[in-house]
């Protein structure tokens, strides 16, 4: 699943592709993707005639923004957006096609069907299913250092499963917290309650840290993840941890280990991250 550099880097391709276009029509192939409204015809009658303004983001979602309405899209698993000729023809797994007054569309592809849609008039997003109840973002000044101890303190759970929690901090996902929990040298099973103030402040230097880096890099490809433009990240080259199992630790050597926690294949160095 993308994370927020890979979100990020989508946005950005994302907006370079579609700022100023004028919706003409679209066509939903599956709507299930489509969660708000219910009744897809109201989707499409509400875009119809709208031009795209921005794109933005808020943790792995993207916000697409009309003249007076806010798309906010998941891509889950598969998810995909890319900009085609109209005529170009298109395959099963194409799902919603919005088509500009330009003779170009936007498509969105999702071979798992995961991804999510949901329509809200401008302001309304963010106090709404699913923006509503997120923490804050990584890059914001509301994620300091004592926010992040406050809500470790709260919690007995480990500190992997704590940091993957979207109500704690968004945008973090499988890859980037073993990346960041590597780098702080702090074991993924640690009970996050436990974790010294040194231990913390190194927590929340490595998670900006780790997730700047990637943004930089356009994020990691893993499986099949590309950016809008059809373009790889690159950060995947720079991991310690992620999708490491039996190799050697890029610090001291040791056979980087996978196991399991809260449900989640987690990579990490016995040596550099005893528990």
């Amino acid at each position: 699943m993308p994370e927020l550099p890979e979100v990020e880097t989508v946005r950005k391709t994302l907006k370079n592709l579609v700022l100023h276009k004028k919706i003409k029509d679209i066509i939903v192939h599956w709507p299930k993707i489509i969660k708000n409204p219910v009744e897809i015809e109201q989707f499409i009658d509400a875009l119809k005639g709208e031009t795209i303004l921005d794109v933005g983001r808020r943790g792995k979602f993207l916000i697409l923004y009309t003249d007076h309405y806010a798309l906010v899209s998941h891509l889950r698993m598969e998810g995909k957006y890319g900009l085609y000729p109209k005529n170009e023809p298109y395959d099963k797994h194409t799902h919603v096609i919005f088509h500009f007054t330009d003779e170009t569309d936007l498509r969105y592809r999702d071979v798992r069907k995961f991804g999510t849609m949901h329509l809200y008039k401008k302001g309304e997003e963010f106090f709404r299913p699913p923006l509503f109840d997120l923490g804050p973002e990584p890059f914001d000044d509301t994620f300091t250092r004592d926010y992040l101890s406050e809500m470790l303190k709260k919690t007995t759970r480990k500190v992997k499963p704590a940091l993957l929690d979207q109500k704690v901090l968004v945008g973090l996902g499988n890859i980037y917290v073993d990346e960041a929990l590597f780098r702080a040298g702090i074991h993924p099973e640690r009970i996050a309650n436990t974790l010294t103030e040194e231990e913390t402040t190194n927590l929340h230097r490595e998670i900006i840290h780790t997730l700047s880096e990637a943004v930089k890099k356009g994020g990691s490809t893993i499986r099949s993840y590309v950016n809008s433009q059809g373009e790889i990240g690159m950060f995947q080259l720079e991991l310690y941890a992620y999708g490491r199992k039996g190799e050697a630790c890029k610090r001291c050597g040791t056979p980087l280990e996978k196991i399991t926690v809260g449900g989640r294949g987690t990579h990490f160095c016995p040596s550099c991250q005893k528990i």
